[in-house]
């Protein structure tokens, strides 16, 4: 049997410092997370999915609400809910005040609750924050249900022992009885095991900002002999934070980095180095095919590259020698003497060095 696992969706998330232009795009994107998580089940072929809290960030949107009750009404497989921190369950959340399709359960309170599925042989377990805050809802439970497998779904925190959203720990995993726990709240993907229980967290399916970078995804679950989850990556558009150093050429450094094709994806770039100064927006001109680059200036003046001439000491004298050096008809020989001055500089400096 297999079971997709997604959590932190942060539907209507407010996407501070991004433009107005870029935050209508990924909100645009972000409502289009729920039917491509029924896609990807319909593709699977999955028998259930579990959604571990944050599905919506605060306050909610119709257009949102719609595309979620559209996506999870399509499904016909049973869909279960555990509300998290930053959608609560109260009067007026999305969980109380709207009505869901009849195959979607929510655990709406803050003590853990079953669901048998004899068509499926389980019983599947959770529970929901009504505040913004939670207990460890993990702490004595026992899963006892009926069925060949144990399945729990949790908004809660297995990185942070002390934490106020849940914190699940190993020995809690272990003792529980569950095959298989499904939780959410942690943005990267994780998992361990612990006993014969197997606690995982999908991450966000995709990045708000530079913060959450790289591939994001969901979880597939396999019940065969034991439970078995697998990562998935989701198309959404990513966040990527990088450093070139420009040396001889910012633009080539630059081509050398970006992708060449055509891109929706976020890419930051920080530029360190030596020049006497860099026209970011005339290099970022260069790639209209990626509308979403930010490009950094982090580089350092050229004199700062020999700022020890001079200087009475071991490092002058160095420095001196490679400046005198510089003194040549030949512009190999000067670019090769301007090398050497860089790397020499970045390692006195204690950078990392990047080879050409």
């Amino acid at each position: 049997m297999k079971i997709l696992h997604s959590a932190d969706w942060h539907l209507d998330a407010p996407l501070t410092g991004r433009s107005e232009g870029q935050a209508a795009f990924l909100r645009a994107q972000l409502r289009k997370i729920p039917e491509r998580i029924a896609a990807l089940c319909r593709r699977e072929d999955c028998r259930m999915l579990l959604l571990s809290g944050d599905l919506f960030d605060g306050a909610y949107t119709r257009d949102s609400f719609q595309a979620v009750y559209e996506a999870l009404s399509s499904l016909g497989i049973p869909v279960f809910i555990a509300p998290g921190n930053h959608d609560f369950c109260h009067p007026a959340s999305v969980y109380t005040a709207e009505r869901w399709p009849e195959n979607v359960t929510i655990f709406t309170h803050p003590a853990m609750e079953s669901r048998y599925l004899p068509e499926l042989d389980c019983t599947v377990y959770g529970a929901g924050y009504t505040a913004m805050d939670c207990p460890a809802l993990l702490d004595g439970f026992r899963a006892e249900g009926a069925g060949r497998w144990q399945l729990g779904v949790l908004h809660g925190d297995a990185t942070a022992p002390s934490s106020p959203y849940c914190p699940v720990s190993a020995p809690q995993v272990r003792d529980s009885g569950l095959d298989y726990l499904a939780l959410g709240h942690i943005h990267k993907a994780g998992s361990f095991r612990s006993g014969g229980s197997l606690c995982a967290w999908p991450g966000c399916p995709m990045g708000h900002g530079y913060d959450e970078p790289g591939i994001k995804g969901v979880i597939l679950v396999t019940l065969e002999e034991q439970a078995q989850a697998r990562f998935l990556p989701l198309d959404t558009p990513r966040f990527y934070d990088e450093t070139a150093d420009v040396g001889e050429d910012a633009l080539q450094a630059l081509s050398s980095l970006l992708p060449a094709a055509e891109t929706a994806d976020f890419c930051r770039v920080t530029l360190t180095g030596y020049s006497d100064g860099l026209d970011t927006a005339a290099l970022a001109a260069q790639f209209p095919h990626i509308p979403n680059l930010e490009l950094r200036d982090r580089t350092i003046p050229e004199k700062a590259l020999w700022s020890a001439v001079g200087e009475d000491s071991l490092e002058g004298v160095y420095f001196q020698a490679l400046h005198d050096a510089m003194d040549t008809d030949s512009p190999r020989l000067q670019r090769c003497v301007k090398l050497a001055a860089r790397i020499s500089r970045q390692i006195l400096d204690g950078q990392e060095v990047t080879l050409p």
